[in-house]
């Protein structure tokens, strides 16, 4: 291979290191997940019930950096065990709200500790993860503050 064709190379690619590593941390969370009988997708939307309590689909895409196709499934999911509620507002009917429900409310119990066992797993200093959460916001264009 030439070197115009360095690019090419596996090596040469940041998009690969970011998908790997996002792939293993992922599914470093599976066994942690599965006491609670959620997906990481589902863990995520959940974070976010608790934290908004109701929110729209609309939104909740936007924080979760999903489309309406991937989260369907995910709330379905979510509304069959208990957890979430769904509904259209009685302002405007085309949007579609999803309110966490008292069952939503108890598992957070359960996921309190997953942070904590998730960074036990991420072999970085806390220095290096708060580098590293702000590169990677950066990378999606946007500036979260880590509170």
């Amino acid at each position: 291979m030439g070197a115009e064709y360095d690019v090419l190379k596996l090596k040469n690619q940041i998009c690969f290191p970011l998908y790997a590593a996002s792939r293993e941390v992922v599914k470093r969370y599976r066994p942690f997940l599965e006491e609670l009988g959620i997906t990481y997708t589902q863990y995520i939307a959940m974070m976010v019930f608790w934290e908004e309590k109701k929110i729209s689909v609309k939104e909740l895409g936007k924080k979760l950096y999903l489309d309406s196709g991937t989260l369907t499934p995910v709330l379905k999911s979510l509304e069959a065990k208990g957890f979430v509620r769904r509904y259209r507002s009685d302002e405007d009917e085309r949007v579609l709200l999803v309110e966490i429900t008292p069952e939503g409310e108890k598992i957070k119990e359960k996921a309190v500790s997953i942070p904590q066992k998730i960074a036990g797993c991420v072999k970085l200093e806390a220095e290096e993860a708060v580098q590293l959460y702000q590169l990677l916001y950066k990378v999606l264009g946007t500036s979260e503050e880590k509170t």
